[in-house]
């Protein structure tokens, strides 16, 4: 039972941060879920719930996305995700639990420390964001960071932004999810339990983040997830040296 609540609670959290954000939901919930459960389970969850997520939104904002984008970047996030899935059956836990937390710290000081630029990036950035979105996604769940960095190096309006991310996600997560399927990785009980009931808290943390967003100016909000990333990737560590 309380295995279950703290699966919950993890879920609300992370979903709060991408009702204000956009993103960021993976980043959150597979390094604090990773303290206590594998990552083949955990990692199918927070694809399940961010490709629920993400069909939801993207539904409601389909005019805002850049489909030009999107062509662009999919065929080499499939790519990625092939890697990424295969790496994610076959490594073992400890290295792959370390890279994910020097990952998710290293977002995490970006964002604190305000890292960006508004330069516009060349299209040809879509073949290595591809490949590390989808790759990434794959193996820790967390396919955001590259595809966002990319989007908002081409794209100027947030709306817009969002909406293609969320889109994105609709067809690199369904492939994902596809290749878990086939893996073997979704039938796990105790994995579909967990994705029905975080249902609720994932809609909840959506909704009440998107309320916030009205009222905290972006580099707030980012100076704060930044320094929640830190802390969850800096806990990984502990638990592999632990």
């Amino acid at each position: 039972m309380a295995d279950t609540i703290l699966v919950l609670c993890v879920v609300l959290s992370a979903y709060f941060v991408r009702g204000i954000t956009g993103f960021g939901s993976g980043l959150i919930a597979v390094p604090l879920l990773a303290l206590s459960h594998p990552l083949t389970f955990t990692v199918p969850l927070v694809l399940a719930l961010d490709f629920t997520a993400s069909f939801v939104l993207g539904g409601a904002n389909r005019k805002n996305a850049d489909w030009k984008e999107i062509k662009l970047l999919l065929p080499f996030g499939i790519i990625g995700a092939c890697i990424g899935a295969f790496a994610l059956l076959k490594l073992p836990s400890g290295p792959v639990l370390c890279t994910l937390g020097a990952f998710t710290m290293f977002f995490g000081f970006r964002n604190i420390f305000g890292v960006s630029s508004q330069h516009k990036i060349s299209s040809a950035w879509a073949v290595p964001a591809g490949i590390v979105g989808g790759g990434v996604g794959a193996l820790f769940g967390t396919s955001g960071p590259p595809y966002i960095i990319y989007l908002t190096h081409r794209l100027k309006d947030k709306s817009q932004v969002r909406a293609t991310f969320s889109w994105l996600f609709v067809i690199d997560g369904g492939f994902r999810l596809g290749l878990f399927l086939v893996a073997g990785l979704l039938f796990e009980t105790k994995l579909q339990v967990a994705y029905a009931l975080s249902l609720v808290p994932m809609a909840l943390g959506l909704y009440v983040g998107n309320k916030v967003h009205l009222d905290i100016t972006s580099e707030a909000m980012l100076k704060v997830v930044g320094a929640l990333l830190v802390i969850s990737g800096a806990m990984l560590f502990v638990k592999v040296i632990l």
